[in-house]
């Protein structure tokens, strides 16, 4: 047996509840969103799991729900490990943009297609866009050939699973217990990676917010086990509400 792998995403954020394309924009969380990050903080505690490496991306959302997680989870003082390669998916042009308005106005395929096909990007943001990362502090130590103005999936796989692969899957052969919170992309991808999932069927995958969801591997890093912890009815009904929330008819 390796460590544990715990991943979470974020607790609701104030762009998630007015329905907004967020992207790599960087919102706060909602008080149901603090809610959510305290409460898997204590399905972790109640669960007898305690980390060793932290991972979260560079937006507030996630940095938040990871602290008020590992605070609930009395270890508030571990190190966290953030790098942008954990961000959410970059939504281009859309980032900002009312989804059920984007759907009247290009209609519930395309805005489909741009939301949940693994190689299709949405219109990419302008260079001189303010949503662009390159005119953001935050990223400019990082070489701008790597800071994308749009992306698909894809194109988060490309990321995410490198940075798995050199960060994380060392820390678990040495038996240490690794949380990532992080997005529901960017965790997808790594589900799709981990879970051997194929574009079809990750594009069907949801992942709620405020879940912890733990991996168990063998020494040799196969998967064995894979469960949401907590409370399962309520588990399905934020899957549900996830799903509600991607389907186009719904908004």
């Amino acid at each position: 047996m390796t460590g544990l792998l715990v991943l979470l995403r974020h607790g609701q954020s104030t762009w998630n509840e007015l329905n907004l394309f967020t992207g790599w924009h960087d919102v706060a969380l909602t008080p149901k969103g603090e809610r959510e990050a305290k409460q898997a903080g204590e399905t972790l505690k109640q669960a007898g799991i305690k980390f060793d490496v932290v991972f979260t991306s560079l937006l507030t959302r996630a940095t938040e729900t990871n602290r008020l997680a590992l605070e609930t989870l009395g270890q508030a003082q571990i190190e966290v490990r953030q790098d942008w390669r954990l961000n959410e998916r970059h939504y281009g042009a859309l980032q900002g943009l009312d989804k059920k308005a984007t759907t009247l106005k290009y209609g519930a395929e395309q805005t489909n297609l741009w939301r949940r096909s693994y190689d299709i990007s949405p219109p990419p943001v302008d260079l001189d866009s303010s949503e662009h990362p390159r005119n953001d502090p935050h990223y400019q130590n990082i070489d701008q050939k790597n800071l994308p103005s749009t992306e698909c999936l894809k194109d988060v796989v490309a990321r995410v699973v490198p940075f798995f692969d050199q960060h994380v899957v060392g820390e678990l052969r040495n038996n240490k217990n690794v949380l990532i919170t992080a997005h529901g992309n960017s965790l997808r991808a790594l589900v799709m990676h981990l879970e051997n999932l194929s574009p079809e069927k990750i594009a069907e995958f949801n992942i709620p917010t405020g879940v912890p969801r733990k991996y168990e591997f063998s020494s040799q890093m196969k998967l064995i086990r894979v469960e949401y912890l907590g409370d399962q009815v309520a588990i399905a009904t934020a899957v549900q509400a996830v799903v509600d929330q991607s389907n186009a008819k719904n908004q």
